[in-house]
């Protein structure tokens, strides 16, 4: 555990760095690698209204002070007890985990008597919760009320997680419970990844881009079509030049994942898919900005 918390801290030092030179500056969109899109002139039509967009808020004068910084935070799940109580600490009354801005319970330790709903309800951090296909109305509403009994607005992220065929079935009842128990100040953020998790020939864990991107959107359209917001999405991914998922614009296949398989846990989108990805968000978006009537469960 001392060795990982070396690496985590060598890891977001390096991050910092990358920010402080301008790596991460939105206001650069031609610097963006876009080899992946080939000739498909849709992501030429974003990425050019990202470019009018960048300028206009330029000529507004609408920019950080320090141009190309931006602010990052860190999460992790907060899975080894031991790891999390030696980071928490007490400021005034209260306790924090130090060890992030956020941290949340997994899908499988989310046991209102079990020790790490326990740890969670008595510190002060924003926290994630998980909601997998297993989790019950009954047993989310009384999980938020150990944990946010005040119901404070903002403090509680639901992370779903239910994979692209049982979004539309499961979805709409969550959020009905929640409304219902006096809870719908939580952020909703969706997990595309972990409930679309699948065994390719050869025995490699993998997920295809198409699913993951296929439970986003049912998500987008079922916040909608109940009156809800999705606040955020939860994605595995790296800058590298991985083969962990299948599909994508570079229609990466199953046969092709051990050329570059090297994820020790999870299978992460690559480059090119995450940034696919990225683009394909903002497209649906653009496209959603039209009014819907709520639709009755």
């Amino acid at each position: 555990m001392v060795e990982a918390y070396f690496h985590s801290a060598a890891a977001l030092n390096y991050i910092r760095s990358l920010c402080s030179s301008g790596f991460a500056d939105l206001h650069e969109p031609s610097t963006w690698d876009l080899d992946f899109a080939g000739t498909n002139p849709e992501y030429e039509e974003i990425r050019g209204r990202i470019v009018q967009a960048m300028k206009f808020m330029d000529a507004c004068g609408v920019q950080n002070e320090e141009q190309g910084r931006v602010d990052f935070y860190s999460s992790h799940e907060g899975l080894v007890l031991e790891y999390e109580e030696a980071m928490t600490r007490q400021v005034g009354a209260k306790y924090y985990n130090t060890g992030a801005h956020m941290v949340w319970i997994g899908d499988r330790t989310r046991g209102v008597e079990d020790a790490h709903v326990e740890y969670f309800r008595g510190i002060e951090n924003p926290m994630g919760i998980k909601v997998g296909p297993t989790m019950t109305h009954e047993g989310l509403v009384t999980l938020l009320d150990t944990i946010n009994p005040s119901k404070e607005g903002g403090r509680i992220i639901l992370i779903t997680r239910l994979g692209a065929g049982k979004v539309e079935q499961l979805l709409p009842g969550f959020i009905t419970a929640v409304k219902s128990a006096g809870h719908d100040r939580v952020v909703w953020q969706c997990d595309p990844m972990h409930g679309n998790t699948t065994t390719a020939e050869g025995g490699l864990k993998t997920r295809a881009f198409e699913d993951i991107l296929a439970e986003l959107l049912a998500t987008f359209r079922v916040h909608r079509q109940m009156d809800s917001w999705l606040g955020g999405v939860h994605f595995e991914m790296t800058g590298e030049a991985v083969t962990e998922c299948t599909g994508g614009a570079t229609k990466l296949s199953s046969k092709e994942l051990s050329q570059n398989y090297q994820s020790y846990c999870d299978p992460r989108m690559n480059y090119n898919q995450s940034l696919e990805m990225a683009f394909l968000i903002a497209q649906h978006l653009t496209k959603a900005r039209e009014p819907t009537t709520p639709k009755a469960y």
